[in-house]
């Protein structure tokens, strides 16, 4: 099947650099993707946007590269509820890959279990309005009630603005619930402000709620540019992902975001995005717990 990719979209970086930072034996890049590739993995009809061919052999690269021992992969939106490349990168990783998917509520208990045998553990709600359709909360609810029993949790993603009126819907979920980027939040505003405030509350009174301290080349208005003589990485993210880390520990993950979905200004250097992590994880402590112990105990349980 031919296609071609969403016009302005960036290929991913096909030469990172290595790393400065080393990161802990064991560490997991929790939130990464697989497109196609198209000919063997069609996209799906109704898809947003045609990515760039992602295959699980430059996945693994990469981990490998960049110094990972396994991977958390997630279903993205330009395979709709089809998870087969998904589920096809577990089941040749090794057992070092689990997964996150995308279903509807028609899938059924035998698909349930076979996607558990391959390796995923949870499944991922989409919010972001550009992005997706609206799927009514009921059915959402639904497959979240459905999937809790097999131990598996809620990713959900959305943006900062969305939370109020989100809020409800997110506290009823009978799951853990990790999301995606600490929900998008306008890094030009105080990370004090009441905005990232709500988001803080938010995992303050909700001790099932997890948050990714990634993508900050999404939500950077600064970039990756040069300070002091060196590169430095999203500066502006830095104190938003930190106080995310200092308050809550035992609840963050953090991941690649690897190809970088529907990215159009700059595709970012995976070695630098890894050099982030010691500025918001600033002890070892900090970076034991976000790059293995805490994804370890949401993703290989059976292994603690």
């Amino acid at each position: 099947m031919k296609f071609e990719k969403t016009p302005g979209w960036l290929d991913w970086y096909s030469s990172p650099s290595k790393p400065n930072f080393k990161v802990p034996a064991g560490a997991v890049d929790a939130h990464c993707h697989v497109f196609g590739p198209g000919e063997e993995f069609p996209f799906a009809p109704e898809r947003k946007y045609t990515p760039c061919d992602a295959s699980k052999a430059q996945l693994f690269a990469l981990r490998d590269h960049l110094g990972f021992a396994r991977n958390v992969v997630v279903q993205a939106t330009c395979h709709g509820a089809d998870n087969s490349a998904m589920v096809d990168a577990l089941v040749h990783s090794n057992g070092k890959a689990r997964g996150v998917a995308t279903v509807k509520r028609g899938v059924t208990d035998a698909e349930l279990h076979a996607m558990h045998t391959a390796g995923v553990r949870g499944v991922r709600f989409n919010f972001v309005k550009r992005l997706v359709d609206f799927t009514p909360k009921e059915e959402l609810l639904e497959i979240a009630n459905r999937i809790a029993p097999l131990g598996w949790h809620v990713v959900i993603y959305f943006e900062a603005v969305d939370l109020p009126e989100l809020w409800d819907f997110f506290t009823a979920l009978p799951t853990t619930v990790v999301v995606d980027h600490m929900g998008r939040p306008d890094v030009t505003k105080p990370v004090d402000g009441p905005e990232f405030e709500l988001f803080v509350k938010f995992m303050r009174e909700h001790t099932n709620v997890w948050s990714k301290v990634s993508c900050p080349e999404r939500l950077s208005v600064t970039g990756p540019k040069a300070l002091n003589g060196e590169q430095n990485a999203y500066r502006d993210v830095i104190p938003f992902a930190k106080r995310i880390v200092d308050s809550f520990p035992d609840r963050v993950l953090w991941g690649t975001d690897w190809p970088h979905p529907n990215l159009k200004d700059h595709m970012p250097d995976d070695g630098l995005l890894v050099d982030f992590i010691p500025h918001i994880a600033t002890t070892t402590e900090q970076q034991q717990k976000l790059l293995v112990d805490n994804p370890m105990r949401l993703y290989w349980p059976e292994e603690q």
